[in-house]
């Protein structure tokens, strides 16, 4: 149980108060959380936006969890780069997730760096940061933390949980772990454990981290340092897994970068080398590196079968959450054999479940983009579910 009671319908939440350094809501819980490793965390921070109006039976609210390296700010520019939101795309007045009918809820995810409790924050006991004396987190402490925060907010049960790749983790958790409380999920592009191919591509990224000097073991906020460089090496290679080879080839081929022949030296003489320094010089602006260690881990423990005696249909055993499942044709990071497994999983359930696999070479990214097919199979199904549940709109 949480130590707040519910409150009275809001249009945007104020009992935690706002979130002095960036926009948004952040609160503070005193009741420790309890964390798989075994230790226990209080205080610490939830770090939170939303969007829309929360009806008054509390019926509409819809969880966006989001993926390794995104944060709460779905529909409006990220107050670091100043770029639009993750989601905006599907996210808004009129959109697919129609904050005229909907009231969506991102929280930064447990171990981030955009204002949820993480490495880079003071741990209270020293008046020093955490640095990596931060306990290891799991997707269901994250999602434990995000419980929480719908206690908080009196919301007793989601209309819809939905996120892709590790936001799809959470999805799935929140649905194993408290399906009581979920009408609908959207898990995407996702898995229900992390693969040895997964786990080999977030040691690399790790790797590259800790072998920058900067780095300092990890206690480079009081050397008043950072590893850029390892952090950028870090996202270019994530980067290239969030991508396809068509979609590499399409957009950059072997095209040159502002020259009329190659150098013969290791300048970006080619396009798509420029387009991932770039990638990895920009994350560096608003990531913290540290937190990409524990993100990475959370999502390498990630096995929603271990548990349950290795059989992931009973994750889900007597469940009344409706599913729908959806894949891309080019995503190499989570395949779709994957994105079948938990589908299998579902039906062995004897679970409500539709699957979809959209046929795009856009990779795992598609799930970002304007995909017509995708937000075709996802409208369909909100609109399915928000009839089954009385929602109307407006």
């Amino acid at each position: 149980m949480s130590v707040f009671a519910p409150s009275p319908p809001i249009a945007a939440p104020t009992a935690s108060g706002r979130d002095n350094d960036r926009p948004g809501f952040r609160l503070t819980m005193a009741e420790p959380l309890a964390l798989d490793c075994g230790a226990s965390l209080a205080p610490y921070a939830i770090a939170y936006q939303t969007y829309g109006r929360l009806n008054a039976d509390r019926s509409n609210a819809i969880l966006i969890c989001h993926a390794l390296t995104g944060d709460q700010y779905v529909a409006e520019p990220h107050p670091i780069t100043g770029k639009p939101g993750w989601w905006d795309i599907l996210a808004g007045p009129g959109k697919l997730l129609d904050t005229e009918r909907y009231f969506l809820i991102c929280a930064n995810v447990l171990g981030g760096c955009m204002g949820s409790s993480g490495p880079s924050d003071v741990n209270p006991a020293t008046g020093k940061p955490w640095d990596l004396t931060f306990p290891v987190i799991t997707i269901a402490d994250m999602v434990r933390a995000q419980k929480q925060l719908i206690d908080h907010l009196g919301i007793e049960t989601l209309f819809c949980v939905i996120g892709g790749s590790m936001g799809g983790m959470q999805v799935l958790q929140w649905a194993a772990s408290y399906p009581g409380r979920v009408f609908a999920a959207v898990p995407i592009a996702t898995a229900a454990r992390h693969s040895a191919q997964n786990i080999a591509f977030h040691e690399v990224g790790r790797q590259a981290i800790m072998a920058d000097a900067n780095w300092c073991d990890g206690n480079y906020i009081e050397r008043g340092v950072r590893p850029e460089r390892g952090l950028a090496v870090a996202r270019m290679a994530a980067h290239i897994t969030y991508l396809s080879e068509q979609a590499l080839h399409r957009k950059f081929g072997r095209n040159l970068q502002n020259r009329e022949a190659i150098t013969f030296g290791f300048d970006a003489d080619f396009q798509v080398e420029n387009y991932l320094r770039h990638q990895g010089i920009s994350f560096v602006e608003r990531f913290d590196a540290n937190s990409y260690l524990y993100i990475t881990r959370a999502c390498d423990y990630f096995d929603l079968a271990a548990e349950r005696g290795g059989v992931l249909a009973n994750a889900f055993a007597g469940t009344k959450t409706r599913f729908c499942s959806i894949s891309f044709t080019s995503d190499w990071l989570y395949p779709t054999a994957e994105n079948r497994e938990i589908v299998h999983a579902l039906n062995a359930a004897a679970a409500n479940v539709s699957f979809v696999e959209v046929a795009t070479d856009k990779g795992h990214d598609a799930f970002l983009l304007d995909e017509p097919e995708f937000h075709a199979t996802l409208r369909g199904f909100l609109d399915g579910c928000a009839t089954h549940r009385g929602l109307t709109r407006g």
